[in-house]
């Protein structure tokens, strides 16, 4: 077979700054800032040759040892898109990704069903690669310092096994894939992401897969960040994907092409005007190896709010209004002070929504990790972000080398002193979110 030149997408991770939990309900609001670290997808479109037939798409991930997925694909039916299904790969374990799959399943069925009459035919063989920026994932210590230096490290593990930071990385997969599989079967007349109207096709497609996949609707901040970047955020309604029957139906296609491009359906706010950094000043994240099961830490926040709601409308309020206080301090640039009194009680009042429900929010030691670290000259402010836990906190610092180096030394010291293993990482928050990628995928591995 011959392989065709690549495309690739490219979409940030995400950090929730202000709005933990409170971002779930259409009542309230979160700020969210896109991340300098991305997740690329590059297709290739493969031509099969000496007539040999291919009905095949495979997905590799060519950082993480043996993880690569390949589908066969058919047609369902006049309007049910198409039927996605793993194949045995042979000599490696079969292991499924239930992430790749749900959006290669909503994403081939909406370019097939779309337009006023269904084609199939649109799909071909294709092959689609998957590069993570190295800060999605704690890199190991005995990774060689040549590696780690690569901007794809191979970690030399299975991505089941591999220790992610934090940053969003579902969101982005999903977001960056669908948006690979969208330029790659779509002329630019259809699909094209430097429009509003592209993105608008890539939010609501992502938003709908990534549901999907995670068995739920979440809140939605992730992905839409992943398209938009920065943003002030207010959830769609749930309702919204209620229409969309199960991948295999007969009507799923159309149900996909209804919804995602229906003008009036959804109803997301994303106010990208009212979120920036003042100049001098940036995101920092810093990880603490370890993670958190965010879905039993909503599941208990949640429980709590139902018993006791009254106090805790209180406190999501008090939440809300703090958020729109530090919105208006970093977009406004205004002085360091004023920046680190909008942004302490963001922080004070996650800690309180977690003490009261019972969920570790922001545990003890992050807890005293944060506390040290804002003593150190530079650092403005810091917050354990979205759903909490021991994911990567979030910083707002100087954006100078010699804060950078203060933060980097404690952290050596204050691991060696604790006993764990913390760094800063090298992404930074940015604004801008998903696009198209100047290089080729034949050169991953010397960038």
């Amino acid at each position: 077979m011959a392989i065709g030149k690549s495309h690739v997408v490219s979409a940030p991770g995400k950090v929730l700054l202000a709005g933990g939990y409170i971002v779930l309900d259409r009542d309230y609001t979160g700020l969210v800032f896109g991340l300098s670290a991305r997740i690329n997808v590059a297709s290739q479109e493969i031509h099969p040759i000496n007539g040999v037939h291919l009905a095949e798409i495979s997905v590799e991930s060519p950082q993480f040892d043996n993880d690569s997925w390949v589908y066969g694909y058919m047609p369902v039916g006049n309007k049910g898109g198409v039927k996605v299904t793993q194949l045995d790969p042979g000599s490696k374990p079969f292991k499924p990704n239930h992430f790749v799959e749900t959006t290669l399943a909503y994403c081939l069925s909406y370019i097939a069903t779309r337009g006023p009459k269904p084609d199939p035919s649109r799909i071909k063989p294709a092959r689609f690669t998957i590069l993570a920026d190295n800060d999605y994932y704690s890199q190991p210590e005995s990774l060689s310092s040549t590696t780690k230096k690569r901007r794809f490290a191979h970690l030399g593990e299975t991505i089941s096994k591999a220790n992610k930071t934090g940053l969003g990385s579902s969101a982005a997969l999903v977001t960056a894939l669908t948006g690979a599989i969208l330029s790659q079967y779509l002329p630019l007349s259809e699909f094209d992401l430097s429009t509003a109207q592209g993105k608008a096709t890539l939010h609501n497609l992502a938003q709908a897969a990534h549901c999907a996949a995670q068995g739920k609707i979440g809140s939605g901040f992730d992905v839409a960040s992943a398209v938009y970047g920065s943003c002030i955020y207010r959830r769609f309604s749930p309702s919204i994907l209620s229409s969309i029957p199960p991948p295999g139906d007969k009507s799923f296609g159309q149900a996909v092409v209804d919804v995602v491009d229906s003008p009036t359906l959804w109803d997301q706010e994303i106010g990208k005007e009212a979120t920036d950094l003042p100049k001098g000043y940036a995101i920092r994240m810093v990880d603490v190896t370890g993670g958190t099961a965010t879905v039993s830490m909503v599941k208990t926040v949640n429980a709590w709010r139902a018993s006791h709601k009254e106090e805790a409308d209180t406190l999501f309020r008090r939440v809300e209004d703090q958020m729109k206080v530090l919105a208006s301090a970093l977009k406004e640039g205004k002085a360091e002070e004023e920046i680190r009194e909008a942004m302490a009680p963001v922080r004070k009042l996650m800690k309180k929504m977690g003490d009261e429900s019972g969920a570790p929010i922001e545990p003890d030691s992050q807890t005293k990790l944060l506390d040290e670290l804002e003593q150190i000259e530079g650092v403005v402010g810091s917050v354990v972000p979205g759903a909490g836990g021991y994911d990567a906190a979030a910083l707002v610092v100087r954006d100078d080398a010699a804060t950078e180096k203060r933060i980097k030394d404690f952290l050596t010291e204050y691991s060696a002193r604790e006993g764990v293993t913390a760094k800063l990482l090298g992404v930074l928050g940015e604004v801008e979110g998903a696009r198209v990628e100047g290089w080729d995928v034949a050169d991953w591995e010397t960038l």
